[in-house]
């Protein structure tokens, strides 16, 4: 089995959350370290699975787009998943994690997936869905996962303020645990995983490219929130804003979810539309990380 783990320190205990397949919790070894000149991982976001499987929004199903979505990729496995938050629809449940489980089972039996918790997840129920065991330190009641894939390191922080309201924060523990961690590691080409958008959402944008601007190891941040597809920059670092796995707030949006090809130099993206703005379908972009 592979890792499919999350982290979070509660309690002064800190676990590594682990997806539980159907038939039991898995059992994962430590993470491996390998670096191969190339990793492919699958991005999704805002999934925003309900307790009842047929619940709809916007005319989305969001429980099909997700069933859709993980035949996708359980098509073509990709090396592991990063999903960046709101699992859950509007404050998070028991049932509603229990479904979003169940969907990403197949997957989780095979590869790692790694969490965010957005906004419109509830962290004591996010802890019960999905438990582990102790690994290593991090901030007390954060969810923050670091995770090699490939030549890329990757880094999955916690912005939850308050459950289903919009804004999101780091916290000032955070980003001095994120600050140290950047400066105690090795040069690998590193990527940040978070739910709220920087700028517009994120109260602590601006402190967090203070620590990160400078950090020339640290070559994009991937987010959701906004159910948006866009790519822009900030002090050189790419700025990803996937689009929504479970519904679109606009017409002219995609619903789906991206497939990543990433290496020490760069990274190519590819858009997989499964509903609202389907134009972009099949669309690639490629990002050179800055030196």
């Amino acid at each position: 089995m592979f890792k499919v783990l999350t982290r979070q320190r509660n309690k002064r205990r800190f676990l590594t959350m682990s997806l539980a397949a159907t038939s039991g919790m898995l059992s994962l070894p430590p993470e491996c370290d390998a670096r191969d000149d190339t990793t492919r991982w699958a991005f999704l976001s805002d999934t925003h699975i309900h307790g009842n499987p047929q619940y709809r929004f916007r005319g989305f199903c969001t429980y099909q787009n997700l069933r859709k979505i993980t035949d996708q990729i359980g098509a073509d496995m990709p090396e592991g998943l990063v999903i960046t938050g709101d699992l859950a629809r509007s404050r998070g449940s028991a049932d509603a994690y229990e479904n979003f489980k169940s969907l990403l089972a197949p997957i989780a039996r095979e590869r790692p997936i790694h969490l965010c918790i957005g906004n419109h997840d509830h962290r004591e129920d996010f802890r019960l869905a999905f438990t582990g065991s102790a690994r290593t330190a991090a901030i007390e009641d954060r969810h923050i996962v670091t995770a090699m894939a490939g030549p890329i390191r990757m880094i999955v922080l916690d912005t939850l303020l308050y459950v289903n309201t919009f804004p999101g924060m780091l916290g000032k523990l955070q980003r001095v645990w994120l600050e140290t961690y950047l400066g105690a590691s090795d040069e690998t080409p590193t990527i940040l995983f978070c739910h709220h958008a920087p700028r517009a959402d994120l109260l602590d944008t601006r402190r967090l490219f203070e620590i990160i601007s400078p950090a020339r190891k640290v070559k994009a941040l991937i987010f959701g929130h906004s159910h948006r597809y866009e790519f822009s920059q900030r002090d050189g670092i790419h700025l990803i804003n996937l689009p929504a796995t479970g519904y679109n707030f606009t017409g002219a949006q995609p619903v789906g979810w991206v497939e990543a090809r990433l290496t020490s130099q760069g990274g190519e993206f590819t858009l997989h539309a499964v509903g609202g703005n389907t134009n972009q379908h099949g669309s690639k972009r490629f990002l050179h990380w800055r030196t």
